[in-house]
């Protein structure tokens, strides 16, 4: 009976180790094929990795070479800008000189006018300054001595006289 047994217990465990084999060789297989997938995987990965290195290092490249452009325009931009300025200020002190003889020739030419009509008998200058525009007849009466004003409204029409004394009052 013993022998019996032991003979049941060794088919049993030759059984089962047999089983245990057959599932050993079936996971062995399927870690095998998974391997390979994982290999695959892997190497896909590394493309993907070289791949995106590579476009980095392109994306550098680029974002340095917009940069160095966004440099050379501002340089250039603030280059135009010095050039304006100094040519707008040139223009400024030309327009100021111009202005300065502009002023000197309206100062002489009143002058001038200032002396015929001082010259002149008090009514014709009445009757000259008359008929001329009022805002230009009081300029030039400005530029007279009172006395000479004082005689020349008097032998003017009362109402452009009231008239050019309101503008020279002003």
């Amino acid at each position: 009976m013993i022998k019996l047994f032991l003979a049941i217990f060794f088919t049993l465990t030759s059984l089962n180790a047999l089983e245990t084999s057959n599932k050993l060789f079936e996971c062995t297989e399927i870690f095998k094929a998974r391997k390979s997938e994982l290999l695959v995987e892997l190497e896909r990965i590394d493309e993907q990795k070289q791949s995106l290195s590579a476009l980095k290092t392109a994306t550098e490249e680029l974002l340095v070479k917009r940069e160095a452009k966004a440099s050379q325009d501002e340089a250039a931009v603030k280059a135009k800008l010095g050039e304006i300025s100094s040519k707008e200020e040139s223009i400024k002190k030309i327009l100021q000189k111009n202005e300065e003889i502009l002023k000197e020739i309206k100062a002489i030419k009143m002058s001038k006018t200032a002396e015929t009509f001082a010259k002149m008998k008090a009514a014709n200058a009445a009757d000259v300054l008359s008929k001329m525009e009022s805002q230009d007849a009081a300029t030039i009466l400005s530029s007279l001595k009172p006395k000479t004003v004082g005689t020349i409204l008097s032998k003017m029409d009362a109402k452009k006289a009231s008239e050019l004394t309101l503008i020279l009052a002003k």
